[in-house]
């Protein structure tokens, strides 16, 4: 028999958008944007199943639920990225690299990837724990259930460790370390688009200065030009006359 652990009392620890199964299950799903049967996934056999939407307190929260049941050893990462926040990739990121000094993902590319409620040794534990499974964009619920009863299967058994318990600052919201505002999906894209117009608009005027430049020096060329003609025109017609 493999071994089993006794998770954490309640749990999960943090509340949220999502369901719960067997404890014992060795498999946890989150499907980031996409608004999935979490039911169905619990039934295939997942320990729990719901949305990871943010890439800072969205993955906090996760962590706490998953790192307090260390009977939890997959993670299936599944549904499709919330634009901006990019959270699957992140989750992906945290997994392999953890954070840096300023608390920031290594190679997340959301738009707030940064963690502050996670200490050192509840990163080191997740990341001992955990094998992500990368589904990214995939809304197939027969793969996705497919693929938690064959990780159910494989149950390497319990990561043989007591439950952790961390805690999340709800008060934190979704603010970001060094001073960054959390901005969403919609403020992220519209500020893209707004630095996109104003580079355009800089473009522009270049563009512009350059062929107001080429436009006068082609009429200073033609000035020059004629008068030059002139005076050898003079000169040509002086020497006629003299002679």
């Amino acid at each position: 028999m493999v071994l089993k652990k006794k998770p954490a009392e309640p749990w999960p620890v943090i509340t949220g958008e999502y369901e719960v199964g067997n404890p014992e299950s060795p498999v946890a799903v989150v499907t980031c944007g996409s608004h999935l049967n979490n039911a169905e996934l619990v039934a295939a056999g997942a320990a729990l199943a719901g949305p990871c939407k943010t890439e800072n307190i969205g993955i906090e929260k996760m962590v706490a639920n998953v790192i307090s049941n260390p009977n939890i050893r997959y993670l299936i990462i599944t549904g499709m990225e919330v634009k901006g926040h990019i959270t699957g990739q992140a989750i992906e990121a945290f997994t392999a690299s953890g954070i840096d000094k300023e608390g920031r993902i290594v190679g997340a590319k959301g738009a707030i990837p940064f963690i502050q409620n996670l200490t050192p040794e509840a990163i080191e534990r997740w990341k001992e724990q955990i094998t992500t499974i990368n589904m990214i964009d995939t809304e197939d619920m027969g793969a996705i259930t497919a693929k938690i009863k064959e990780l159910v299967a494989k149950d390497p058994g319990a990561l043989d460790v007591e439950p952790m318990i961390v805690e999340i600052k709800e008060g934190a919201g979704e603010e970001g370390e060094a001073g960054l505002r959390p901005m969403a999906a919609e403020v992220v894209e519209v500020r893209s688009r707004i630095r996109a117009m104003d580079m355009a608009v800089t473009n522009n005027g270049l563009l512009n200065k350059f062929q107001a430049g080429v436009y006068v020096g082609k009429i200073e060329g033609i000035v020059v030009g004629m008068t030059l003609t002139l005076a050898i025109f003079g000169i040509i017609l002086k020497m006629v006359g003299g002679s």
